[in-house]
């Protein structure tokens, strides 16, 4: 019997809404509207890289203009409403989640203690006992507040002293939590004094099949259809032999069904979704008209094979340009209008000048950059000026380039 389809246009559509780019962007940005954003994404990555804002800013602004950082700030270290931990890398999450996250702190336990051993973190086992000990007499600390007597590396990950490791160690395996970041680095404090009572492990944790589950219809919901491996990978914690077995288990109690999703290419890739798929379409809006700059870790971008069988793209962080020869790393960002992506945009912040330069910008091949379209970026460009504090917009000679590689 064949598949249900859901066509190309439709999925693009589902995948917008279902990552917040499809409906207006619109809302006050800060305390319960924002709470309401991470909640429907899921979490928020948090990115150093500061070329223009910090990644988890960029990507909170895309989909509510008015946010600033001040807002996310309140909600995760004075309100509590997030917590920090790791999904694919340290993202925050709602608090509501956190009793699921034991499940991950057990499995990062198991995981670091063999990985860490193998790159040569010696010692940081045997600081376990001392550093909870000046936690638990001193308060909060950050990773310069402890070892102090310890040799101190180059600061890359795999260089850190014994009590920066164990730190780490202890923040992931659900010990310490994470009460906030001094210029990106991290606070660490006791659990129990962070998390409220009944959300910790001394609780008692759920059920490992109970959270599976969980984090199995939690992703599916996000995604509004997926392929096991795609359920797998959004939280990275259930692994892909779990999450095939719920999908199986979840076709056979009709909680999901098997479709079938038409790439931008005219191919067609099987995935699984709820029964009530095809009728919640008219839940998901046109996207609006309006062009956005996302940042390189959006959500929506996270997955690259994804966006692009469905949007016919190929987006990478890095391009390389021949002449100047030159490759332009992080400062790479992906132009959303509409339902396609329109281009990338090379800026950067200069904030000892007040200026944000906009050095280069590749149209996609489908796409002329008319004057409605110019006008489109520079209202954005004003936008993203005025989100970063900056005093004007300035463009290099020849920014307008040949359409993306």
């Amino acid at each position: 019997m064949a598949l249900p389809v859901l066509e190309n246009r439709d999925a693009r559509r589902l995948f917008l809404h279902r990552h917040l780019l499809a409906e207006p962007p619109v809302g006050s940005g800060k305390g319960a509207d924002l709470a309401s954003v991470i909640h429907r994404l899921g979490f928020v990555q948090l990115d150093s890289i500061n070329t223009v804002a910090r990644s988890h800013d960029m990507i909170l602004f895309s989909r509510r203009p008015r946010y600033r950082p001040a807002h996310l700030k309140q909600l995760y270290e004075q309100e509590r409403a997030l917590f920090e931990h790791w999904t694919h890398d340290a993202a925050v999450i709602p608090i509501e989640f956190f009793p699921h996250w034991h499940l991950r702190f057990q499995r990062d336990a198991e995981m670091l203690r063999k990985r860490w051993r193998n790159w040569r973190r010696d010692g940081y086992e045997a600081r376990f006992e001392t550093v909870l000990q000046h936690i638990r007499d001193n308060g909060p600390v950050c990773s310069s507040d402890v070892g102090k007597d310890e040799k101190k590396g180059s600061g890359g990950w795999w260089d850190w002293h014994p009590s920066k490791t164990a730190l780490e160690y202890l923040w992931r395996s659900g010990a310490l939590s994470v009460t906030g970041r001094d210029r990106f680095q991290k606070r660490y404090d006791l659990t129990e004094r962070v998390i409220e009572e009944e959300l910790c492990p001394a609780a008692g944790s759920p059920d490992p099949e109970l959270s599976i589950d969980w984090l199995c219809n939690a992703a599916l919901d996000r995604l509004g259809f997926a392929t096991s491996g795609e359920i797998s990978a959004f939280w990275d914690t259930v692994n892909s032999s779990e999450a095939k077995e719920w999908c199986h288990r979840s076709l056979r109690n009709k909680s999901i069904i098997e479709i079938e999703v038409t790439a931008h290419n005219g191919s067609k890739r099987r995935a699984f979704a709820r029964p009530n798929v095809f009728s919640n379409l008219e839940e998901a809006p046109e996207p609006p008209k309006r062009l956005r700059i996302l940042s390189p870790f959006d959500p929506a971008l996270r997955d690259r094979k994804r966006a692009e069988r469905l949007f016919g793209f190929y987006y990478r962080i890095e391009v390389f340009v021949p002449e100047p020869k030159r490759v332009y790393g992080y400062y790479v960002f992906p132009m959303l209008e509409g339902d396609r992506l329109a281009g990338r945009i090379d800026m950067k912040a200069f904030r000892n000048e007040g200026i944000l330069r906009i050095r280069a910008v590749w149209p996609e091949s489908s796409v002329r950059w008319t004057k409605t379209r110019q006008a489109r970026f520079e209202a954005e460009l004003e936008r993203v000026r005025r989100f970063t504090g900056l005093d004007k917009v300035e463009f290099e000679a020849g920014w307008l380039r040949q359409p993306a590689d």
